[in-house]
Parts: structure tokens; C-alpha cells; sequence
């Protein structure tokens, strides 16, 4: 596994549309609009040809969205704004589920080191696929890898997630597994904690302090994005009119979106999620078979394909919520 990445910037857009769901429906306007106020800067030309990408869904399927979120905590802004950004890995990938009849929210990360074929350059890790072909072949693998169409999508850029925890008064984090941070001097022990900005930043990037380095690091960056979502969900957040407006000026700078998630979108999706609670999110891990290490000598992910095909079904048919994610690990396969 390579460098440390962290999905904490990822949680930044979710909360986006959290703050505007949670909220009581004669606060939406003012919340959305307030984000809008700051102008997200947005994305050209994200999605891939329409004859490349899967059938538009239809049923009852087709009330369903999928956000698609990417991110890392190596990017650099150019021109100061992630707009602009090409040749960059992207060390977080998720994908939001909005089932279409608004009652869960289900976000499955993809291990950044999964292999796969990425349209038009052969075999490689999922993470590439942003490098060689921007936002379009991002989209464009992703959506093959969970069989529909991805609706909307999100650059993000980690450095405001310290300034988001901040702005919430940190955030109480469960951690399963005590360890020293490879980056500080700081050790998380096992059991609950309350974490600030930085502490939250360490936590969620470690992936060298464990045995299954990168299985264990989104492990943890779910458990940051939960506990996140969370803090931000509760009353005395969601009716500081000054505390919102320091969450949504944490996050402007840092997010980049195709122009469809906008106000309009925003403000219809927050009046469809009104009664969602942060108990109502699931996350998971697309299904793996732990690691190996391809033709060229790369440490990589093999992912399950015969599980996978039942993830596909699921979102789909927009069923997630008979779908029974299992414990990912690491456990070394034969070289491919």
C-alpha cells in the first residue's frame, strides 16, 4: 500500500447535504442558500459519452441517486481551485447511495489499490483511472464497477477537514484499535476519545501503524465520517446560525462539484430527507479478496468479483438494504 490518504474531506461534501437534510424544512433554503453564497466552484464535462456509461435506470430504481466522491490528501490546488486539477491519483473513492425512497443513506468505500480494468488502459488500480482520464474515466470505472449510473460528483481536498472538526468542537470517535500515528507524537488508544481538527486528520490517514494498513485506514475514515456526520446532525449544531456558517466556509474551499449539484438539487433532496438521522447512514467496503501483487510487481487489491456481482444487482434495483456487507481483510493471494 502506498501513501496515506484520508476520506475526512470526503465527509465535507455528505455533510453538505446532511445540513441541509437534517434541518427543519423551514431552514433548508437558508442553508443551501448560504453554501451557494459561496460559490462552489464547478466541474466541466465530468461525466464520460453517453453510449460509454450503463442504461438510465427505470422503476423504481430510477428515483435513486449515486453520488460519487473522490478525493486525497495529496492534492495540490492549481490555480486555487480543484477545478483544475489533472494527473492526480485519487486516494478516496466513494460512492453515496440515495435510495429512492429517501428513508437510509449507503456510502461503500472503494479501496484505492483495487484492481480492475479502466477503460481504454488495460488493467490497473482503481485510483489511476482519475490520473489517465480525469473526472470522465473516473466516473466511467466506477460506474462499471457497481453497474448504474452515477448522477452526481465531487472532487474533495482534505486540508479543510481540520477546520470542519474544529468548527464542530471535535467530534467523539470509538477507536477499535490503539496505535501510534506514524505522523505524530500522538497515540490513539482503543476505546472513546474525543478528537480536535488535527487529532481527527492523523486518525483518519494512518494506514502504516496497522497489520492491514489500508483495510484498516478506511475502516477508520468511516468511523470519522460517522462520527462527523453525527456531531454536525445534532439540534444545537443545526440551529446555530453561526455555527452552520462556519461548517459551510470550512468546507467552500475545498470542494469542487459538476454543475447539476446545485441549489435547485440541493434544496429538492433536502426536503426528500427530512427525517434521515445519522443512524440512518450504513457504510461498507466493496467486497474484496484481500491483497496480491500483479504482473508488474504493484501491491494491489483483488476484488470479489462474485460478491461484487450481487452489489451490482443491488444498486441496480436499488435494493442495498438486503445487501449484507462482510469485515474486509487483507489476507494475502497469489500473485496475478
Amino acid at each position: 500500500m502506498r501513501q496515506p490518504s484520508g476520506v475526512w474531506r470526503i465527509t465535507s461534501i455528505v455533510l453538505v447535504l446532511v445540513l441541509a437534510a437534517a434541518a427543519d424544512v423551514a431552514s433548508i433554503g437558508s442553508i443551501v442558500g448560504r453554501l451557494f453564497d459561496l460559490q462552489l466552484p464547478t466541474l466541466s464535462q465530468p461525466f464520460p459519452a453517453d453510449a460509454a456509461r450503463p442504461p438510465v435506470s427505470t422503476g423504481l430504481a430510477a428515483g435513486a441517486q449515486n453520488i460519487l466522491l473522490l478525493g486525497s490528501d495529496t492534492w495540490d490546488q492549481v490555480n486555487g481551485s480543484l477545478v483544475n486539477i489533472s494527473k492526480q491519483r485519487s486516494d478516496t473513492i466513494m460512492v453515496v447511495h440515495i435510495p429512492a425512497d429517501r428513508h437510509h443513506v449507503y456510502v461503500m468505500s472503494i479501496l484505492r489499490d483495487s484492481w480492475l480494468d479502466l477503460p481504454g488502459h488495460g488493467s490497473d488500480k482503481i485510483n489511476a483511472a482519475l490520473s489517465y482520464g480525469g473526472v470522465p474515466l473516473a466516473v466511467q470505472t466506477i460506474e462499471g464497477l457497481i453497474g448504474t449510473r452515477i448522477d452526481h460528483v465531487a472532487l474533495v481536498d482534505y486540508a479543510g477537514y481540520k477546520g470542519l472538526t474544529d468548527a464542530l468542537g471535535g467530534v467523539g470517535i470509538l477507536n477499535p484499535v490503539g496505535f501510534q500515528s506514524s505522523a505524530s507524537d500522538h497515540y490513539y488508544p482503543s476505546g472513546m476519545q474525543h478528537l480536535t481538527g488535527d487529532e481527527t486528520l492523523a486518525f483518519a490517514r494512518e494506514w502504516r501503524a496497522f497489520p492491514d494498513g489500508d483495510f484498516q485506514r478506511v475502516r477508520n475514515q468511516q468511523l470519522v465520517m460517522r462520527a462527523t456526520l453525527t456531531k454536525a446532525m445534532q439540534p444545537e449544531t443545526l440551529t446555530d446560525p453561526g455555527k452552520v456558517s462556519a461548517l459551510l466556509s470550512a468546507v467552500r474551499p475545498y470542494i469542487a462539484v459538476d454543475e447539476g449539484l446545485n441549489v435547485d438539487y440541493l434544496t429538492a433532496l433536502a426536503g426528500s430527507l427530512a427525517s434521515i438521522r445519522s443512524t440512518d447512514f450504513t457504510f461498507f467496503t466493496a467486497p474484496t479478496k484481500g491483497i496480491a501483487v500483479s504482473s508488474n510487481g504493484q501491491s494491489i487489491v483483488n476484488l470479489d468479483l462474485a460478491k461484487l456481482a450481487t452489489v451490482q444487482h443491488a444498486f441496480q434495483t436499488d435494493t442495498l438494504d438486503t445487501f449484507e456487507p462482510e469485515y474486509q481483510t487483507m489476507q494475502t493471494v497469489p500473485a496475478q
